[in-house]
């Protein structure tokens, strides 16, 4: 569904060349569920734009369903949904006219627009408010009409840039519960980008981590969370001594990622520590140590955020610069 090699895309600010995007080589699957991961200034809103033709790339090619972005935009537009960060709907418009003018703008007929129309409505539990101006709905409600406009011409391929920033749990929850099923219905292929990292660890089949404009890493979450990051065992020991000869046994084991120590408390990062665990237990009672208490945790995304960049997604979103103008994201 997507195919680009060496993509790039700079910018010219204050006499400076940006890069925001650098060399991008990736595929996606048509009917995969994908994030694309990264802090403010990584270069995923840009790298968006580019995709769905509303920036030319600097260098580098990209294929997007079928076409190509650069010598084939109209083509790519027609195949594809996008749900930018702002709100898509006119202010002082009913919700059912801009649907039914945005299936046109994709050269559907009024009544095939109109079908449209009411069927997303309903999917999208809109039904209730098809004669409401856009600027009376409330944010959950505006982005899901953002949705529709963005599925109305029954697109193969859905972009969303952070569809549910700002959201109540309440809201983000039904917004994905809409997309979800609809990707299942249909088929569709959607690539999104979020702050909430939760989205990605439950919905993505496959998380994209950019930074600096570069993929850094690419796998299911699952497998990213386990090699990158690992599970966290911490032992609880009776003194100095024990805590020592601890993190020695533990720094032994064949996948060992980092191994910490204070006085009493040993803490290790390790994959798959549901079955390390008991390696280490034994080894510590072959020893002559004793733990006296034994905690295993599973790591976030926002570990691997860590591991990967030195910070975390969120501390990357509280501390966005104001000027990062080109990649909002």
């Amino acid at each position: 569904m997507i195919h680009t090699r060496g993509l790039a895309r700079s910018f010219r600010a204050k006499g400076e060349t940006v890069e925001a995007v650098r060399g991008l080589n990736f595929d996606i699957e048509a009917g995969s569920v994908v994030a694309f991961l990264g802090p403010n200034g990584a270069g995923k809103t840009t790298s968006l734009r580019v995709l769905t033709t509303l920036l030319p790339p600097t260098s580098g090619t990209a294929v997007v369903a079928g076409h190509d972005v650069l010598t084939d935009p109209s083509r790519v537009r027609n195949r594809i949904g996008y749900l930018g960060q702002g709100n898509s709907a006119g202010r002082n418009f009913q919700v059912s006219d801009e649907l039914i003018t945005q299936g046109r703008a994709y050269g559907l007929s009024r009544a095939k627009s109109r079908a449209r129309a009411e069927h997303l409505l309903t999917t999208l539990e809109l039904e209730d408010l098809t004669k409401r101006t856009v600027g009376t709905l409330s944010g959950g409600q505006r982005r899901r009409l953002d949705i529709a406009m963005a599925l109305v011409h029954e697109p193969e391929l859905l972009f969303l840039d952070e569809p549910t920033t700002g959201l109540d749990p309440h809201s983000r929850a039904n917004i994905w519960e809409h997309v979800l099923r609809l990707h299942k219905e249909l088929g569709t292929t959607v690539v999104f980008t979020t702050h909430y990292l939760e989205e990605a660890d439950l919905w993505a089949q496959r998380v994209m981590v950019v930074d600096h404009g570069r993929v850094i890493a690419d796998d299911p979450p699952e497998k990213l969370k386990a090699d990158l990051a690992g599970d966290r065992i911490t032992l609880g020991t009776a003194d100095r001594a024990d805590a020592q000869r601890a993190a020695e046994l533990a720094r032994a084991l064949p996948t060992v990622h980092d191994v910490t120590a204070d006085e009493t408390e040993v803490r290790v990062r390790i994959p798959h520590g549901d079955s390390q665990l008991p390696v280490l237990l034994r080894s510590l009672e072959a020893a002559g140590v004793r733990a006296l208490t034994a905690r295993l945790a599973r790591p976030t995304l926002d570990d691997v955020f860590l591991n990967l960049t030195g910070r975390t997604l969120r501390e990357s979103a509280d501390a966005a610069a104001p000027t990062t103008t080109h990649d909002g994201a």
